[in-house]
């Protein structure tokens, strides 16, 4: 990895003001991710340290512009890495989130929110198969590639509280829990996101499958939290209006708000981020 780790000086140059430098950076980091030797010799350690890099890069990068564009750049990293690099890459931002989300401060909370929104719609857009349409237009959906971007879902934002990092994790990189914040934004922003990638298309039978499936994750979150504010998150969502064939009906807004202004979710809200 010594090697690999001088190979990536290209890193700080991602938050660089000077669009020239940033958009070298970002070929160069293209080309690292996208060749296979790379992708079949970078281990879960090698994964996490360079998403540590990246978190910090977002971290130094000024004025909202150039924010929404990393962001925008950092999520669609998926789509040029090797197919068997991608679940471990996914793995390693959630990681990295989880451990770096109570030492984000206010004034700059808002750019890794919209990092979270970002990278959880390229996943949802990732289960797309290749091609993504049929010869009658229709989206076709891989099923490996959804089970994989489910099971990352079930195993982080959406994970009970009880239900730790296994114990051959025991690694400082590697979060024990997945803070309320983290899971509150992703229970904010899910049914958006699915809505952008088509998976609320009720005339699509797999596109309403995989959206079932994601609401039994949020219905089990729900029924199996100790968190008060993750429950109540959990709930809303589930009553979004855009939900097809939702049986809960509008949630009373007055009831959920008071009770959520009661609560003390410890390590951060949610934001709405930029606007979309």
């Amino acid at each position: 990895m010594a090697s690999q780790e001088r190979s990536m000086s290209f890193i700080k140059n991602l938050a660089s003001s000077d669009r020239k430098i940033r958009t070298s950076a970002l070929a160069s980091l293209h080309n690292f991710l996208s060749a296979r030797q790379v992708a079949s010799t970078l281990g879960p350690l090698d994964v996490l340290k360079l998403w540590k890099g990246l978190f910090f890069a977002l971290w130094m990068c000024d004025r909202a512009i150039p924010q929404q564009n990393l962001c925008n750049e950092l999520a669609d990293l998926i789509h040029i890495l090797p197919r068997d690099a991608t679940v471990p890459w996914l793995r390693g931002f959630w990681a990295t989130m989880s451990r770096e989300w109570t030492s984000i401060d206010v004034l700059r909370m808002e750019k890794f929110l919209l990092l979270v929104r970002r990278v959880v719609g390229a996943g949802f857009q990732w289960m797309k198969a290749e091609p993504r349409s049929n010869k009658d237009g229709g989206i076709v959906w891989s099923t490996d590639r959804v089970d994989n971007i489910l099971g990352l879902l079930g195993e982080w934002p959406f994970v009970l509280d009880e239900d730790a990092r296994p114990s051959r994790e025991q690694d400082p990189l590697v979060p024990q829990k997945v803070p309320v914040g983290l899971k509150l934004h992703v229970l904010d922003i899910w049914v958006d996101e699915a809505e952008k990638a088509g998976l609320l298309d009720g005339s699509d039978q797999k596109a309403s499958e995989i959206l079932q499936r994601i609401s039994n994750q949020v219905d089990i979150l729900e029924q199996g939290t100790t968190s008060p504010a993750v429950r109540i998150r959990s709930k809303e969502s589930l009553a979004d209006g855009r939900l097809p064939g939702n049986k809960r009906g509008a949630t009373s807004g007055a009831v959920v708000d008071e009770e959520i202004d009661t609560i003390d979710v410890g390590d951060g809200g949610s934001w709405d981020g930029f606007e979309d």
